[in-house]
């Protein structure tokens, strides 16, 4: 693990952002390296697992908290609210992350082609799991991480790594779980496939009709369905992602907060201004200003 260790803090000690993420030109991986603790930071995960290699970070999942140390990996399962707070980072040991995104299609995929059991019942929508680091997440995310450095290589070798560790997910004591969410005809990809609609259209108005039509559900059952899922009714999953864009803009972007309020789909600054600050504590101004120096 300390070879991983090393080479996420190179890259993301070099091209981190202002709150010490990084987008990497990997798709689907991203990193984190914070020298100090900080939150709370808000953020729509995708389905994911996070390997925590140093420090520790608290995460509130849907209404769920959980507390990630080094040496553990966390598993979410579903689109989902995340709030999160560095609670362990040091200048001289900052914390470290390498989160990889997942792919239902290919965990349904392998589901299929392997002797794994039924899925379990359908008792409720579990966002959030841990389990402890294993070498065979660690070298699955050490092969991904050195594409950094052969891009060339992606389109052969990035396929080939993503369905090992998606096997190794579904082989660990969370694959049943994952099984369930993975089944196209299941509530939470039924769900995901809604989801993907928001995130390519959210600054645009969706009426929840085209929606649940995308969800094949009536609009209550559908709405029923989301808040089960995400923990959020679909237009408050809208505004949320409209919020943290704006944000990005800002920080990483230089956009000042009425260019960053229309790029998102706001009307009226006023509006934004107000609904930016109940998400993030402060007005957007402050991170303008902020990204200014």
């Amino acid at each position: 693990m300390e070879a991983l260790k090393q080479a996420v803090f190179r890259h993301a000690d070099a091209h981190a952002d202002a709150d010490g993420i990084v987008r990497t030109p990997v798709p689907g991986l991203r990193m984190m390296c914070a020298r100090a603790p900080r939150g709370p930071m808000r953020s729509l995960y995708r389905p994911l697992v996070c390997l925590i290699l140093q420090g520790a970070k608290q995460m509130t999942v849907g209404g769920e908290r959980r507390l990630f140390r080094a040496g553990q990996t966390a598993i979410v399962g579903v689109d989902a609210p995340v709030i999160g707070y560095i609670v362990e980072a040091r200048r001289d040991a900052p914390y470290l992350a390498v989160a990889i995104e997942l792919d239902m299609a290919i965990l349904h995929d392998l589901a299929l082609r392997t002797a794994a059991g039924p899925p379990p019942g359908q008792a409720g929508i579990a966002r959030v799991f841990a389990d402890d680091l294993d070498d065979t997440m660690v070298s699955c995310a050490s092969r991904l991480v050195r594409l950094l450095d052969h891009p060339a290589a992606d389109s052969v070798v990035r396929p080939a790594i993503l369905q090992e560790l998606h096997y190794w997910l579904l082989a660990s004591r969370h694959g049943p779980e994952l099984r369930r969410l993975s089944l196209p005809g299941g509530g939470a990809r039924r769900i995901a496939t809604a989801i993907e609609l928001i995130r390519q259209e959210f600054r645009q108005p969706l009426p929840v009709e085209r929606l649940s039509d995308v969800a094949n559900m009536s609009p209550s059952a559908f709405r029923r369905h989301f808040k089960a899922t995400t923990s959020l009714s679909p237009l408050q999953f809208q505004k949320q992602l409209r919020l943290i864009e704006a944000r990005r803009l800002m920080l990483a972007m230089g956009c000042t907060a009425s260019r960053a309020a229309a790029e998102v789909g706001y009307a009226s600054v006023p509006q934004f201004t107000r609904e930016y600050g109940r998400m993030f504590g402060a007005p957007p101004r402050r991170d303008a200003a902020a990204a200014a120096y």
